[in-house]
């Protein structure tokens, strides 16, 4: 007898029907899976069987063809344990209602017991399966909270594959949808951070400076002796970000459920996402790929934070990958019978020591390298990577005083207000610009338009460029960061103290800064 189950695949952040059939042939031997299956679904038969039995039912010993339609496209993954078990089940009709079957979306992965385990790609498979107008999809109960999220769809949670055959043999009772209010939960757990730039202690200028990242999303580096708190204060511009919207949050939140770093029974991502990857990584890992592409550190930091702590210490190549995706905010991973899309719109925050000492231009500290040791330690950073790099922050140790003392600095939410207040200047300003939100994406193109300055502020900048040595590249990038300054301070026009101010976040460009 023939049986056909619906489940879902997912490619990239996006999920596919997937047809599962299964015909029970009667004479012959040997249980067969053909539709282009890796090794993980071929190896489904053993748990499967396993499964059947430990639940009293029994595996039909002549032979069974499973199909998984479209057979052109390659499957992967554990989750179609739970369709394939009960499909076999109806086929062999030790399950009476099979044409209730034919309204969901089955997924699983089954333990030798019949229990069921978590897997990738909920929330891309509740999207799909809204959008097909199936009935509902029925999935692990550790993952019926991220599916839930999804409104007109009943999600069913499942611990064993016992509930599920109760609930078809009980004409689809016995099981009640989960019910998640996403938008309380959502809100609820937005500011929820444990650090806060209250913490730090002193470093005035470098909160500034991270907070003009913030608020024009731009990239930025942080350059200093060890021990000076480069760390620990990127670990807290996500604290003074602007808050994700929804939709941002469910983009956020495909991109970790295909991943498969979701926690058990959790919901949307509420906070800004914040990646810091070993320098040891390798290019595939931080870009994404592999046989079925995953997505990459890059994705995972989408509409957060990317943290690249010793710059110079990661491989020259995982560095050269990443420049085509921070210009487009998106990688394409191409593959023989696929090309798959991964969003990579994020902020990077990179750190490095100024030398291979650490101590070259420290205040107290003589530098131990020989001459000519800092150039070369800092040409391990490409130019060109340099040039996507908006501010250069230099880090100075915090003087035993401000360490000592009881003040207390100012908190993440009282910057945070500042830099939302910017970013919605800066929304109004680009609402007829589409995919340009902040300072930091608009083009060459649009600079006469926006960064306007006077015959001052043409005066200053020229002469910057002059007596500092500026490169050519550090022109467009003063002007980004100083309408963003000026957009902090509410203010129209770019005025000469805000050009004064970029014209510092600039040390890497100056002419003999390693000198």
């Amino acid at each position: 007898m023939l049986v056909k189950i619906f489940g879902s695949a997912v490619y990239g952040v996006e999920a596919m029907g997937i047809t599962i059939e299964i015909n029970w042939m009667g004479t012959g031997i040997g249980t067969v899976i053909v539709g282009l299956p890796d090794n993980a679904v071929k190896e489904s038969l053993q748990r499967v069987e396993s499964g059947i039995k430990a639940l009293g039912y029994h595996m039909p010993r002549t032979k069974i063809v499973v199909n998984l339609a479209p057979a052109d496209i390659k499957k992967s993954g554990t989750a179609f344990d739970l369709p394939i078990a009960l499909g076999i089940l109806a086929a062999s009709e030790q399950i009476k209602n099979k044409e209730a079957l034919e309204k969901y979306i089955i997924m699983g992965e089954l333990s030798l017991d019949g229990e069921l385990r978590a897997i990738r790609g909920s929330l891309p498979i509740a999207i799909q399966a809204r959008k097909e107008s199936f009935k509902g999809l029925i999935i692990p109960q550790v993952n019926s909270k991220e599916a839930g999220i999804v409104n007109n769809l009943n999600v069913y949670g499942v611990a064993t594959i016992k509930d599920v055959i109760d609930f078809f043999e009980n004409n689809e009772t016995g099981l009640n949808p989960i019910e998640i209010n996403t938008r309380e939960e959502f809100y609820n757990s937005q500011y929820d951070y444990e650090i806060d730039f209250c913490d730090v202690k002193g470093q005035e200028n470098i909160k500034r400076a991270l907070e003009i990242a913030a608020a024009g999303g731009h990239n930025a580096i942080l350059i200093g002796p060890p021990g000076a708190g480069k760390t620990m204060l990127a670990k807290r511009l996500p604290t003074i970000l602007p808050p994700l919207t929804l939709q941002e949050a469910l983009e956020t939140t495909k991109i970790h459920s295909v991943a498969g770093k979701l926690p058990n029974n959790s919901t949307l991502v509420s906070k800004r996402p914040f990646r810091s990857p070993h320098h040891t990584i390798s290019d595939v890992a931080l870009v994404g790929g592999g046989g079925n592409p995953q997505p990459g550190e890059i994705s995972l930091a989408h509409n957060g934070v990317l943290f690249l702590d010793e710059l110079p210490e990661f491989k020259r190549t995982v560095l050269e990958v990443m420049r085509q995706p921070m210009e487009e905010r998106r990688v394409t991973i191409s593959r023989a019978k696929i090309a798959l899309d991964f969003p990579a719109s994020f902020m990077l925050v990179a750190s490095m020591n100024p030398c291979p000492c650490g101590y070259f231009n420290h205040p107290e500290k003589a530098c131990t390298c020989p001459p000519g040791a800092v150039q070369k330690y800092l040409n391990k950073i490409s130019g060109p990577l340099l040039d996507r790099i908006d501010l250069h922050v230099e880090v100075t140790p915090v003087a035993f005083q401000e360490l000592s003392s009881f003040r207390i600095s100012e908190s993440s939410s009282v910057i945070r207000e500042r830099v939302v207040r910017a970013r919605e200047i800066q929304s109004v300003r680009y609402k007829n610009y589409p995919g340009i939100y902040c300072n930091a994406q608009i083009s060459s193109k649009m600079l006469k338009e926006v960064c306007v300055i006077d015959t001052v502020g043409q005066n200053l900048l020229k002469t910057a460029m002059e007596k500092l040595n500026l490169s050519a590249r550090a022109y467009d990038r003063i002007l980004k960061v100083s309408r963003t300054i000026a957009d902090l301070s509410e203010s129209e026009t770019i005025k000469p103290e805000h050009l004064a101010e970029a014209i510092q976040y600039r040390s890497l460009d100056r002419e003999g800064w390693a000198a």
